[in-house]
């Protein structure tokens, strides 16, 4: 059988990558070795000139369908691992028949939830975890997906200011539908709390997680977390036809989650002096549009969020109040943020993103200032997170290999 490729973009190099050894057999000078999750299937992280994927070995037919499952939630703006090909018809020197392979491309600064307890996260923050994996399975449920399998191990998590932001990555066992139903809304809930229970229980077992840590509790959260945000979102509100305020609370309510209200449904009663809300499109990046749309930057809702802040916050101390917001934003920009960023050490581009950075310099210069007992210049905090902290923290992306 001769070996087929359907690729996004193709890049011709991808053909000289040795399609004819099991993917477990795959040689050091093609493999990177990363941390991965856990998963059915053998994965391996692997280099293409200057690029990394992602390359699982499954069956031809479940590789064509995570493929376009994996392109149509990218299409509809979904957190999702880019699909980037296909291979079929693989076989080994002596004729046998190898399993197809699904590229996705490697999703930079990402870390599956395994390598972040290797990394020195403390157990308290596994909560962040797990509030942001309720995001994004939130987010898949009002598009219509069906998931299957939710677990930590089928997510990869980026940093997102004090959390983190959850990406898809295994779509194998989804649907995507016109609308879900509750049952299925539910039985994805159900599968994830029995997945990681189970899966708290190993990182217990390999003592990344305390002897006493409350995995119950944790389980409960998810399921708590999940009931509160997909009401927020989706619940008819009822009040007073004189209680039109109501609209503009919900409406800011659901900013301050990091959503955008795309259309409300509002109807009256017949008599007019009720009135039903109920939003029916929304879409989280909020404070990620409004950021872009001020700076050009593009970052993570939350890091957007705690950015947005500090731009108010430099607008009033340089009593700019009187300028347009996309004026004092462009000053934050030149004066504040570039200078900081571009102090950052050449050696430590693959250690966070600037966005981030600047997120945990704005902390740093608060714990410097509580414990001097003034407010210490942001130059100053920016040179000491670089110095004292920022040194010692493992790489998060994988950087090309330097230019010959």
């Amino acid at each position: 059988m001769a070996l087929q490729i359907l690729a996004r973009r193709p890049d011709p190099a991808i053909y000289t990558l040795p399609w004819s050894r099991a993917l477990e057999d795959w040689p050091d000078d093609v493999v990177v070795p990363l941390t991965r999750g856990l998963s059915r299937h053998v994965v391996r992280i692997v280099r293409v000139r200057n690029h990394l994927y992602a390359v699982k070995e499954t069956q031809a037919d479940i590789a064509r369908r995570e493929y376009d499952m994996l392109r149509e939630l990218q299409r509809i703006g979904l957190p999702t691992v880019v699909a980037k090909s296909v291979v079929t018809g693989r076989t080994d020197h002596d004729g046998n028949e190898l399993g197809a392979a699904l590229m996705t491309e490697h999703l930079t600064y990402s870390l599956p939830y395994r390598a972040l307890f290797e990394r020195g996260m403390a157990a308290d923050r596994l909560p962040s975890l797990i509030d942001a994996l309720v995001v994004l399975l939130v987010r898949l449920h009002l598009a219509g997906f069906y998931w299957g399998d939710v677990s930590l191990s089928n997510v990869l998590f980026v940093r997102d200011a004090a959390g983190f932001a959850a990406y898809l990555v295994d779509a194998e066992t989804g649907e995507l539908k016109a609308e879900l139903s509750d049952r299925l809304r539910e039985y994805d809930i159900e599968v994830a709390c029995q997945n990681i229970f189970g899966e708290l229980l190993d990182l217990q077992a390999s003592e990344a997680l305390p002897e006493a840590f409350p995995i119950d509790a944790i389980v409960e959260r998810l399921q708590s977390r999940y009931d509160v945000l997909w009401r927020e979102l989706t619940e008819e509100q009822v009040f007073s036809a004189e209680e039109m305020w109501h609209i503009e609370q919900r409406i800011e309510r659901l900013h301050d989650l990091g959503f955008d209200v795309e259309e409300l449904d509002i109807t009256t009663s017949e008599d007019g002096d009720t009135v039903a809300l109920r939003p029916r499109v929304v879409e989280l990046g909020h404070h990620r549009r409004e950021l872009r749309t001020l700076t050009g930057l593009d970052v993570q809702d939350a890091q957007a969020r705690r950015i947005l802040n500090d731009i108010s916050a430099f607008r009033a101390t340089r009593e700019l109040g009187d300028l347009p917001i996309e004026v004092a934003a462009g000053r934050w920009l030149r004066e504040v943020y570039e200078p900081i960023v571009a102090m950052r050490p050449p050696d430590a581009t693959a250690k966070l993103t600037p966005a981030q950075m600047f997120h945990e310099i704005l902390e740093h210069r608060w714990v410097l200032s509580q414990f001097a007992g003034e407010w210490v210049k942001l130059i100053n905090a920016a040179e000491s997170y670089y110095e004292d902290v920022l040194h010692s923290r493992p790489d998060e992306a994988v950087t090309p290999p330097a230019a010959e």
